[in-house]
């Protein structure tokens, strides 16, 4: 069995997109999957499976929820040994305990690549904002009282790739992947 941490995007955020975290819990596992867990009510999935093909699992949640809770819901799927390596590849400067920057890891879901993200989003403005690019994530952190000057505050919400990743904090990543 491996273990998996899904992340839905966009999952009880504004009134939007309502999921019961226990509801999705026993959904997942009617679906067959073990060990399910979750953590905080914006759809982060920890579960246990044999099957060891993260599209096939991929479909069978979008198609779960859509039946379900009638909702069509992007889903990214990570192995958690993969996440926890994608986190030892952090910056320096990421994820600190420094409670005046914000640090979040952006999840980039595929087919969308790097670059036709940062093609439309543009670039950073390195005086209010770091950027750190390794694999299928950015790692994003800007200071807390000036977020509305950074360039992609605003963007990763309007643009047209918003719906192609999925945003979470360094202390949300860092907590699911040790569950």
């Amino acid at each position: 069995m491996k273990r998996y941490i899904v992340l839905l995007r966009g999952i009880n955020v504004g009134g939007n997109n309502k999921i019961s975290m226990p509801e999705l819990k026993k959904a997942f596992t009617e679906l067959g999957f073990a060990e399910v867990s979750t953590y905080l009510n914006s759809g982060n999935v920890i579960f246990s499976s044999a099957i060891d093909d993260k599209n096939v699992l991929s479909n069978k949640i979008e198609l779960m929820i859509k039946d379900r809770f009638d909702l069509d819901i992007p889903v990214f799927i990570v192995l958690q040994e993969k996440l926890e390596e994608l986190l030892n590849n952090a910056p320096n400067w990421w994820g600190d305990d420094n409670k005046e920057i914000y640090d979040n890891l952006i999840f980039i879901m595929p087919p969308l690549s790097y670059e036709e993200f940062y093609n439309e989003i543009g670039n950073p403005k390195a005086e209010y904002e770091k950027v750190y690019h390794y694999k299928n994530v950015i790692f994003w952190s800007f200071s807390r009282k000036d977020y509305q000057k950074t360039n992609w505050w605003s963007k990763t919400a309007s643009a047209n790739v918003r719906k192609k990743i999925t945003i979470r904090t360094a202390n949300t990543v860092r907590k699911i992947v040790g569950m």
